[in-house]
């Protein structure tokens, strides 16, 4: 009998302790970073992912990029999540980065695959980090 008390001040104590970690982290949950960027993107002449042409030379544009943005491990986490948008060879970046420099990174490699003047950088500097 022992045992079985055990077990079950076990499980109460896991139970009580499984509720408050899911109740704190209810109260520190906060808005994303990206949600302001996300409703202008509803725009009805905003470009966004959904709207990339279905060929196979714009997916493959898109694939390129994002491999090469991925690969880049000094990218931050906001970096390899940019936007990738190619529409007939013309491709359109967009999403929060940390600094100047990740941005111009980003739209670097999609130069290298897009050619210079089908790339437009709409991504946004956030400036939190140095």
């Amino acid at each position: 009998m022992r045992t079985g008390n055990k077990l079950s001040s076990f499980v109460a104590v896991t139970t009580l302790a499984a509720f408050l970690g899911c109740a704190a982290g209810a109260a520190a949950f906060q808005e994303p970073d990206n949600t302001k960027t996300n409703k202008r993107d509803r725009a009805k002449t905003a470009k966004t992912a959904d709207q990339a042409k279905d060929n196979r030379s714009d997916r493959e544009i898109m694939q390129q990029i994002r491999k090469a943005v991925v690969a880049d491990k000094s990218l931050s986490t906001y970096g390899h999540n940019v936007k990738i948008i190619a529409t007939n060879g013309k491709v359109t970046l967009k999403g929060p980065v940390h600094t100047e420099e990740e941005s111009k990174a980003i739209e670097a490699k999609a130069v290298e695959v897009a050619g210079a003047g089908n790339v437009t950088n709409q991504i946004a500097v956030k400036g939190d980090k140095k």
